[in-house]
């Protein structure tokens, strides 16, 4: 991952050099397994639904319930980042994830599938807020965009890594063996954190600019009633958290149920939908300095971007099975402009509640990734019930999502912040 180097280089004196590296890389690692144990649901829902017989709501709260899990934990989360610090709660948390991974791979009905999934969502809910917090007190603000894109790009990684090679293991490892497997890389991602990443500096106490909260305070207010959260929040719901439910479970029922392809055949169409998100956070990581030194905001970029997934997303539902994974890759490539939303809410607020603004953006994100990831689900098996063919169930459920993301995305285009985001030195 050579764009590392070039993400770390504006990190500040305390963590420089190849320590910020070496930092980065390690956080990119745990973060890799969140999004491979996040994505694996898409490629074993065959699996799965011929093992268990689970519905499509089934399968849907099965994927959400990792979600949901992630969700709880994010108010908490984001306190607890401002007061102990990244390293301390990446590992606490890293230790929960391993009991969640271990207790998957034991359970035998659904119930103890999704309180297990639930768990693992919970463990590994700081692998991206607690890096997030510790740029943001450390890069400048064109820094912590690119940091961010590569570490996305590192969950794309991981994402790709939950499709076909997964696939190939399966016949080897099983997918409890797999489960074991991904509690052991867990582990080691906690010792390579508790032996080369900097101990946590001291929290910050000092009041935010304004007298809007401070980290001894612990509110939220500040974060919930900011013009740039309320602006970007039903983007992060709808938008942002439809590009997560349908990368990491619908596009596979999509390929196999509506298209007809095979299990193989759909984890090769989600090899090549999550191959190119990894390239777009890729090129996110490149361009976004270039593209700010013009004066692009990440607003602007997400104003101009964003259409293209509302367009894909039409083009699916009126293409129906001739809607391969080609069409998906537009619609999660378009998606990707809104990943520039996250740290652009960290940027609006102080440093001092940075562990909260993004935490509390992430919350946002992932209880619409539950929602939607369930909620279609819910749709599908509804129209079903009421006589609906596969293919038009699956358009119902998609029509709905598009209705959703088309009103966040004019919400977005209608709410006026006070003044445009400064720009970066």
């Amino acid at each position: 991952m050579s764009g590392a180097a070039a993400a770390v280089n504006h990190a500040s004196s305390r963590v420089a050099g190849r320590q910020a590296v070496a930092v980065f890389l390690i956080f990119a690692f745990s973060y890799f397994i969140s999004a491979l144990v996040r994505g694996v649901t898409a490629t074993l829902a065959p699996l799965f639904t011929a093992e268990l017989g689970l519905t499509a709501g089934d399968l849907g709260l099965l994927g959400g319930a990792f979600f949901l899990g992630f969700a709880t934990t994010q108010l908490p989360l984001g306190r607890a980042l401002d007061r102990v610090g990244p390293k301390r709660v990446q590992l606490g948390f890293l230790a929960v994830a391993v009991i969640g991974s271990a207790a998957f791979a034991l359970a035998h009905d659904f119930l103890g599938l999704a309180l297990a999934r639930a768990l693992i969502g919970v463990g590994v809910s700081a692998c991206l807020m607690a890096p997030l917090t510790a740029f943001r007190r450390s890069f400048d603000p064109v820094a912590q965009l690119r940091a961010n894109s590569w570490m996305l790009m590192s969950g794309s990684v991981g994402m790709v890594a939950s499709t076909l090679p997964v696939q190939w293991l399966l016949p080897t490892l099983g997918w409890r063996g797999l489960f074991w497997a991904i509690a052991a890389w867990m582990v080691l991602s906690m010792l390579a954190i508790a032996r080369f990443v900097p101990p946590d500096a001291p929290a910050v106490v000092p009041a935010s600019a304004g007298g809007a909260g401070t980290a001894v305070s612990g509110s939220y207010a500040a974060v919930w009633r900011h013009p740039t959260f309320l602006r970007l929040a039903p983007m992060g719901f709808f938008h942002y958290g439809g590009l997560i439910a349908v990368q990491s479970l619908w596009a596979g029922p999509w390929l196999i149920e509506v298209c007809g392809w095979t299990a193989a055949q759909a984890a090769q169409g989600l090899f090549t939908i999550n191959m190119a998100m990894l390239l777009s956070f890729m090129a996110w990581g490149s361009f976004v300095p270039r593209l700010y030194a013009r004066g692009w905001s990440a607003q602007r970029l997400i104003a101009v971007g964003a259409p293209l997934s509302l367009v894909a997303l039409g083009l699916a539902i009126g293409l129906g099975s001739a809607a391969g994974a080609w069409v998906w890759v537009l619609f999660c490539v378009g998606c990707s402009v809104v990943s520039l939303s996250q740290p652009a809410v960290g940027l609006a607020l102080p440093a001092d509640l940075a562990g909260r603004a993004l935490s509390a953006y992430n919350l946002v994100i992932f209880l619409g990734v539950f929602s939607l990831q369930w909620g279609i689900g819910i749709a599908i098996d509804l129209l079903r019930a009421a006589g609906w063919e596969t293919l038009s169930a699956y358009r119902g459920g998609f029509a709905l999502l598009l209705m959703c993301c088309v009103a966040s995305y004019v919400w977005f285009l209608c709410r006026a912040e006070p003044s445009p985001p400064a720009k970066p030195h």
